[in-house]
């Protein structure tokens, strides 16, 4: 793949009867003590990709890109998995190396395995087809990238045992496995759910797959979700102590740990203690540390600030994998920016806090150990209180009050009852399964080398025998949902894109100077006048009841843009530095510069013309600086004392359009003088643009990361031009 090539989606569904997996289990970035990257030294970071977007500040330190240490996770639910293989690709470019594919709402009360690619509601169908493809693409990405990538996804529900299977033989590296999962908000029987867990573990530890529990989402559920605490570490005890009595090793076992709380509250008390309880009880498991979602609404600012809080949290304690976590939970809609942003945040935030605890540590004594003595052993007590009673018939569990006070509104569940009641039945005394990986009671004659040598081998050993099935049903099937964005997309037709191909969904940002419910109709009025059609406020938020609401309003945009009708003004290629410094030596060149108006901005100006920035100087123009707040006309009449070549003006205040009238006046006061002609006009500044610049009379206009080479290469070329004519 090359980095302008597009991902060949028909390419990867291709052949898929015969596509196999290249390596199966977990894989964890290689940690790399102390490296140097740039200007900077780094101590908790692995090894670097080998393509890659480096963060947007990463320009400013010569475009490095170092990738924490730990893995991090890219959540993915669209619905359609063949618009999230571009996304994978994208999540992957920026540091993703957890791709964790979320399943299809209800699938967990499927008794068995689904074929083809049916379109998903609230996540992506789980088929076989789906699985293989992702893997398939997932190796053409990890490849360019230049590191492996995890990929994730759900055994659990009534045919967790099958999907287990599934993902043994299609070479999954990860997924949720969790017997409570099921029984708490999916009522699925206990001993069933139990049951068919051992057999879906026993399958994850021959994969050598890492395992994810699910207690998370007793604090997403319970109403007071920072008193469950002591109820987390039961439920992470119970659902570790079954996995290793299965088989699967400590390494590869990872606790869903989510900080139980969120500002407005004082969210570090009650999340650091937890955190640090946590991990001292589960010493040698590993930590996946999950975003808090349950206090998440539609405002992305409120969205990144919990994330990048939590991940604090991270690196004052430990994690393994860094989830990410994003708006989308509170709007419901997977948009592709969104989830790379949530990976960017994440890894901004790691890089950031590196080396933490080499600078600060956590007080031995005092609050924050007293708060983690406490939860541990309220925890204990409520272990030992279900050893007693039981638990589950009696609603212990998400129950909002802090153990050992109940509230009385978590979770009842009957023993008896629940999806697949009855189903569990014991295996005969001869009772032989000829197949590998097998969990429990197998008699498996003593001449066979292995179980599934009576029948010649199973598909874990012999994958060759998997049953593949390509679709099923005639309509909703990737061919056909591919199918009708065929023409647009072989024409090269553009349209926005939200999380499906062709699906030409925009957002807008508005602010309207009145109360919110107004504001939100006024906004789908302009939307509708826009032309946008489905459109809707995903967001609201009042700035003062009667002076105004910022919304974000999402609509669809109905028509395609030609990129061959489109006007796409030409790159000038820069001159290199030598041709340029040589030319400079050869044709000395002066510049008059300034921050003109009343604006007291001086920092960009500087590195444009100064030497240590790579300015001008460092080309050996020299430089006339007149510093700030400086009229027009004093600037031209430098020009005119010092025979200037050429005027550079800075103008970062635009209120009122000041940029603009600043440039303007900056070209007729030349024209009055004469001098127009003889002298190089330059703007720049955070809101000029070259087109603006040119409106208004000038030669060229910089903006947002000019550098001195930029403005050097300009002025070099246009001067010669201008002497051959």
């Amino acid at each position: 793949m090359q980095p302008n090539e597009k991902l060949d989606i028909e390419a990867i569904l291709t052949d898929l009867e015969h596509y196999r997996p290249r390596r199966r289990g977990w894989t964890w970035r290689k940690p790399v003590p102390e490296q140097t990257m740039g200007p900077f030294t780094y101590k908790q970071s692995s090894e670097p990709l080998k393509q890659s977007i480096p963060l947007p500040a990463g320009k400013h330190f010569g475009g490095i890109d170092p990738q924490p240490d730990c893995v991090i996770t890219s959540e993915i639910a669209s619905g359609r998995f063949e618009d999230d293989l571009r996304r994978m690709r994208m999540a992957a470019w920026h540091g993703a190396d957890h791709i964790m594919v979320i399943r299809t709402a209800g699938q967990s009360h499927f008794d068995g395995l689904i074929e083809g690619t049916p379109e998903g509601v609230g996540g992506v169908p789980i088929t076989r087809k789906q699985v293989r493809a992702t893997r398939k693409a997932l190796d053409i990405i990890e490849d360019e990238v230049g590191r492996p990538i995890n990929f994730h996804s759900y055994v659990s529900g009534v045919a967790g045992p099958e999907i287990a299977v599934l993902f043994a033989e299609e070479g999954v590296n990860g997924a949720h496995q969790d017997p409570q999962y099921n029984v708490l908000y999916r009522n699925v029987n206990m001993v069933r759910s139990f049951v068919d867990a051992a057999v879906a573990k026993h399958l994850m530890a021959w994969a050598d797959m890492a395992q994810i529990d699910g207690a998370h989402n007793a604090n997403a559920t319970a109403r007071e979700a920072w008193k469950v605490m002591p109820e987390l570490l039961v439920q992470h005890a119970l659902n570790c102590a079954y996995s290793v009595k299965i088989g699967m090793k400590k390494s590869n076992i990872c606790l869903s740990t989510v900080p139980p709380t969120a500002s407005p509250g004082p969210a570090l008390r009650y999340d650091l203690p937890y955190a640090v309880a946590l991990r001292e009880l589960f010493d040698g498991y590993r930590m996946r540390a999950q975003m808090n979602t349950k206090y998440i609404d539609s405002d992305s600012r409120e969205a990144i600030v919990t994330h990048t809080l939590n991940v604090l949290i991270s690196r004052l304690t430990s994690a393994d994998i860094q989830s990410t976590i994003t708006p989308d939970e509170g709007r419901n809609v997977p948009w592709h920016y969104n989830s790379i942003s949530a990976v960017n945040t994440a890894k901004q935030a790691l890089l950031a806090l590196d080396g933490l605890l080499d600078m600060v540590e956590l007080k031995p004594e005092g609050p924050l150990r007293e708060g983690a003595r406490e939860i541990k052993e309220r925890a204990v007590l409520f272990m030992e209180e279900i050893l007693a009673v039981g638990a589950v018939s009696r609603g212990f569990f998400v129950d909002s009050g802090q153990y050992p006070e109940r509230n009385g509104d978590g979770i009842v569940r009957d023993p008896q009852g629940g999806v697949g009641a009855g189903t569990v039945v014991p295996r005969d005394v001869d009772y032989f399964a000829p197949v590998c990986a097998h969990f429990g009671y197998n008699q498996v004659p003593d001449d066979l080398a292995s179980p599934c040598a009576a029948l010649g081998g199973c598909t874990l050993c012999h994958p060759e025998k998997i049953a593949y099935i390509d679709e099923l049903d005639p309509e909703d099937n990737v061919g056909q949902r591919m199918a009708v964005t065929q023409e647009a997309r072989a024409a090269g037709l553009l349209v926005p894109e939200v999380e499906w191909a062709g699906d030409g969904l925009i957002n807008i940002q508005v602010f309207f100077p009145t109360d919110g419910r107004t504001a939100a109709a006024a906004a789908l009025e302009m939307a509708q006048r826009f032309g946008l059609t489905d459109c809707e406020v995903i967001h609201r938020q009042v700035m003062q009841p009667a002076e105004g609401t910022y919304l974000e309003v999402k609509g669809r945009v109905p028509f395609f843009i030609d990129p061959a009708t489109l006007v796409i003004p030409e790159v000038v290629p820069l001159l290199s530095e030598e041709a340029i410094r040589q030319d400079i030596a050869e044709h000395p060149l002066t510049v008059v510069a300034a921050t003109i108006g009343e604006d007291e901005h001086s920092v960009g100006m500087r590195e444009i013309i100064d030497l240590k920035h790579g300015g001008l100087e460092g080309f050996g123009i020299k430089c006339v600086y007149l510093g700030t707040s400086v009229p027009i006309q004093k600037v031209i009449d430098a020009a005119i004392e010092t025979a200037a070549d050429a005027i550079l003006v800075s103008t970062i205040i635009t209120h009122a359009d000041v940029h603009r009238l600043n440039m303007r006046r900056l070209h007729e006061l030349c024209i009055e003088k004469g001098v127009r002609d003889r002298l190089l006009l330059i703007g720049g500044g955070t809101q000029v643009t070259n087109e603006i610049a040119v409106e208004c009379g000038l030669d060229a206009g910089f903006g947002r990361g000019t550098k001195g080479h930029h403005v050097a290469s300009f002025l070099v070329r246009e001067r010669n031009e201008r002497a051959l004519h």
